[in-house]
């Protein structure tokens, strides 16, 4: 199941400057962190599905893309999305 609109502007909500904020890379990982949770979920139901495989690869790749650009930026920000989505611990 995708990530509902509430859920989508919850997250917005936390992590952006403002409602509209969804540029923020923080909310970006965050957005994406969830959707690949849900994925997952799937994914331990639906072994064979290939399609989703593939995009749970993909968002999982963009995902750490967009957490190094966080960390070359801000050292500050990027331990506290880390420490906040409970990533790498």
């Amino acid at each position: 199941m995708a990530i509902t609109k509430e859920n989508r502007q919850e997250i917005i909500n936390k992590y952006g400057k403002n409602s509209q904020d969804t540029g923020k890379t923080e909310v970006q990982i965050a957005i994406l962190t969830f959707e690949i949770l849900d994925l997952t979920e799937h994914m331990k139901v639906h072994k064979k599905d290939k399609h989703s495989k593939l995009g749970l690869y993909k968002k999982v790749s963009k995902r750490a893309s967009l957490i190094k650009y966080l960390k070359s930026e801000s050292e500050k920000r990027y331990k506290a999305i880390l420490s906040d989505l409970n990533l790498r611990k």
